[in-house]
């Protein structure tokens, strides 16, 4: 466990932090700790959207998002450009 957090905030109240380490095992699975699991309101069953960031032909990123919090983060993102195709046509 990472004992001091250090992270980079955005101007929107956003933080991105260093909350723990975790380990992969030999069959590929790793366990997210308890604190960050009761932190982020995750429970057994909860779906979670692996999301990939690519610089080259490498993975430099990878973010896990609640999928219940997707729809809404992607509805968001599609609405400005929605509202543009509706007002031209």
């Amino acid at each position: 466990m990472v004992t001091e957090k250090q992270g980079t905030c955005s101007p929107t109240g956003g933080c991105c932090c260093v909350d723990a380490m975790v380990s992969v095992d030999e069959r590929g699975q790793m366990v997210l700790p308890k604190e960050t699991r009761e932190k982020a309101g995750i429970k057994a069953g909860d779906k979670l959207a692996l999301v990939t960031w690519d610089e080259g032909d490498e993975v430099c990123c990878i973010t896990l998002i609640k999928a219940s919090r997707l729809t809404g983060m992607v509805r968001d993102l599609l609405k400005p450009m929605m509202q543009d195709i509706t007002q031209q046509g």
